[in-house]
């Protein structure tokens, strides 16, 4: 599964309400999924929260279609990314 944040692909457009945009890949039980990052304000909260797709903050995945941008998984990956951050902005 691959994962990269937003600038390298075109997002698609999102309908206002609209937070997750989900294409199956022909043939698969796999799509491509395009969602906002969680914020970083909510990450190590309790109860994350999407940001506004329309902030452009966007993560492309192609995963497994009944992939949940909230949950434990992507929580994880993206506390990692945070700490990442963290630690080479420190240096």
């Amino acid at each position: 599964m691959a994962a990269s944040t937003a600038g390298c692909f075109n997002a698609p457009v999102f309908e206002p309400g609209q937070i997750i945009s989900r294409v199956q890949v022909e043939g698969t039980n796999y799509c491509r999924l395009w969602f906002p990052a969680i914020r970083e304000d909510t990450l190590f909260s309790s109860r994350p929260e999407l940001k506004d797709p329309r902030d452009g903050d966007l993560i492309f995945l192609q995963g497994p279609c009944d992939y949940d941008p909230l949950g434990p998984e992507e929580i994880r990956r993206q506390r990692a990314d945070a700490r990442r951050d963290q630690r080479s902005e420190n240096r």
